[in-house]
């Protein structure tokens, strides 16, 4: 993420900014689990209503309706009435799909692909995926990027550079369902609807089902 996007992350330490009501999104009985509510920088929204659970993650328990929900409150809060959403393929997307809906927007939301930017591009080549499709004009535009799980920054990092060679937009901010830290690049997310801590060797991901409900896919736990 650009300098729009690293300005403010998780809450943490005595400088942490202050946020709303705590949401119970992850619940903890071990030390590698962290109860957190909506992680937000000085200007976001914000947080809410308790949220309760579905997926274990080990000790870990997430429920990705209900931070949906927090994540539409945090959204709210960012868009402008000019802003446009952009979903990072393919948990982004299915994310951006459904708040241009529940946000009564106009226009269309925009997806966006890190394929072409990534730092693994030698290594790994053009991995299957959705396309970057921007149906709108960048140049200028504030734009609200959206994506489900935001680790180690890469992939921002990525798409960031891919929204630029699409023109100059006047702001980026960026909401993600959950944050799960271990970040290796200086990106922070402008609204989390959740913040947790898992094991490098564990992976979260959004689920969509044919009725269009997510949910969390989780592997190495």
């Amino acid at each position: 993420m650009p300098d729009s996007m690293s300005a403010a992350g998780p809450s943490q330490g005595a400088n942490a900014p202050s946020g709303g009501s705590e949401v119970r999104a992850a619940t903890s009985v071990g030390a590698n689990g962290v109860a957190a509510g909506p992680s937000q920088g000085a200007n976001a929204p914000s947080g809410g209503s308790e949220v309760r659970a579905a997926t274990s993650v080990g000790a870990l328990i997430l429920n990705a309706e209900a931070l949906y929900i927090e994540l539409l409150r945090g959204v709210r809060g960012l868009c402008g009435p000019d802003s446009r959403l952009v979903g990072i393929t393919s948990g982004g997307a299915w994310l951006a799909e459904r708040l241009q809906k529940d946000l009564g927007l106009s226009g269309s939301f925009g997806t966006i692909s890190s394929a072409m930017h990534r730092d693994d591009f030698a290594k790994r080549g053009l991995a299957a995926g959705g396309q970057t499709k921007l149906p709108f004009a960048v140049q200028g535009a504030h734009i609200v990027v959206l994506d489900d799980v935001l680790f180690t920054g890469r992939t921002i990092r990525a798409v960031t550079n891919e929204l630029f060679d699409y023109g100059r937009p006047a702001s980026v901010k960026l909401a993600v369902l959950v944050d799960r830290g271990g970040r290796e690049l200086p990106i922070q997310a402008d609204f989390a609807a959740a913040r947790v801590s898992l094991e490098p060797t564990q992976s979260l991901a959004l689920v969509r089902d044919a009725d269009g409900h997510f949910s969390f896919d989780v592997k190495g736990a």
